[in-house]
């Protein structure tokens, strides 16, 4: 999934006041741009206390972009998305009652009330961008645009989940903290490229956190997909092909039952590279599905042998189906800070090299 975080701020680096009405940091220019920004993604999310502030529908405006959706037979308004701690949403909040959209609630607990207007995702434990990419990609989500608030701007980039970052900054609007509500700061990494505008006065700024990297994943993951085509079908496993990249260029490749009846794709190849004396650390493994997360026949899950080895990203094309086991590989990856990136483009390849389970 791409990710972009996007935000307003005055001078002084506030989201808005502390007034009971909504702030326009943005100068019209700005705003045609963000409505443009949004119109190049798949969803938007923004949290529970934006909600109730400033009662946003997060509708697409974008006429043309509306019609091409409708044409690829999808909804015309952008997924929307929230998450709340506290579960204080109200059906009738813009976000539930404006729009042709799909609408996703990540909650804490249960919230009955929503029943027929969002599809509710609940968890006993604490909400993570980790957990919310995941989920979101498994319905189909590619492009999430994330748009506050505050601490939803801090969660997503405390947890690495943020590609690119557009801040527009008002220089001629500042609060001071009598006036001032909700203040957010952005620390720029270091080498982070950038690019800036002036749009009618807002001085915006366009960050690049994780470059692009799709056409170098694509190419490996084709690989791997092949690779899986070399398993001898099995009832009882799925046929995976995994190929492994080091940082210094170094190439490993393997698929299921390759060497024997238990080991998985990814286990093949990082048992070629240890053997070879591999550096892992920083590697990318590329493999056609995603890596499982528990083993019975095995000590080790791929998934744990992946962190173990320190491999700095995992890319695959489609998510484990539920049929052995819930597998939940992609979310402990990136919880434990592992880049995963998805290309489900290339998952019907996947699905045909095991079509002997099913579908």
């Amino acid at each position: 999934m791409q990710i972009t975080l996007s935000f307003a701020t005055t001078a002084d680096g506030y989201l808005d006041d502390n007034s009971p009405r909504r702030l326009m940091i943005s100068t019209p220019e700005d705003w045609e741009a963000v409505l443009r920004l949004r119109a190049s993604h798949d969803a938007i999310l923004a949290g529970a206390e934006t909600l109730r502030r400033d009662d946003p529908a997060l509708l697409l405006r974008d006429a043309a972009a509306r019609e091409l959706r409708r044409a690829r037979g999808m909804r015309p308004d952008l997924t929307k998305v929230t998450l709340t701690h506290s579960g204080r949403l109200s059906p009738s909040m813009r976000f539930f009652t404006e729009g042709d959209a799909d609408r996703y609630v990540f909650s804490e607990k249960e919230l009955p009330e929503l029943k027929g207007v969002a599809e509710v995702i609940s968890s006993d434990s604490s909400i993570t961008a980790s957990a919310i990419v995941t989920q979101l990609e498994k319905r189909g989500v590619e492009r999430l645009l994330v748009e506050g608030g505050a601490s939803v701007l801090r969660m997503f980039l405390a947890e690495g989940m943020a590609d690119t970052v557009r801040r527009a900054v008002n220089p001629q609007l500042t609060l001071g903290p009598e006036r001032g509500g909700a203040q957010f700061r952005f620390e720029v990494p270091e080498g982070a490229a950038f690019r800036r505008e002036n749009l009618g006065g807002m001085e915006v700024t366009t960050y690049t956190l994780h470059p692009d990297r799709t056409e170098e994943d694509l190419h490996y993951l084709r690989q791997a997909i092949a690779l899986s085509r070399r398993c001898t079908p099995c009832a009882t496993s799925y046929r995976v092909g995994a190929v492994i990249v080091t940082r210094s260029g170094d190439r490993f490749t393997g698929y299921t039952h390759e060497t024997s009846p238990t080991h998985h794709a990814e286990q093949e190849a990082i048992l070629k590279a240890t053997a070879a004396g591999a550096d892992l650390h920083g590697a990318s493994i590329y493999s056609s599905m995603e890596p499982c997360s528990q083993r019975k026949s095995e000590p080790e899950s791929c998934t744990q042998l992946i962190l173990r080895h320190g491999f700095a990203r995992v890319v695959f094309a489609l998510y484990e189906p539920d049929r052995f086991v819930c597998c939940r590989g992609a979310q402990t990856l990136r919880e434990a800070g592992v880049d995963v990136r998805v290309y489900p483009e290339l998952a019907e390849g996947v699905r045909r090299a095991n079509a002997h389970l099913g579908r």
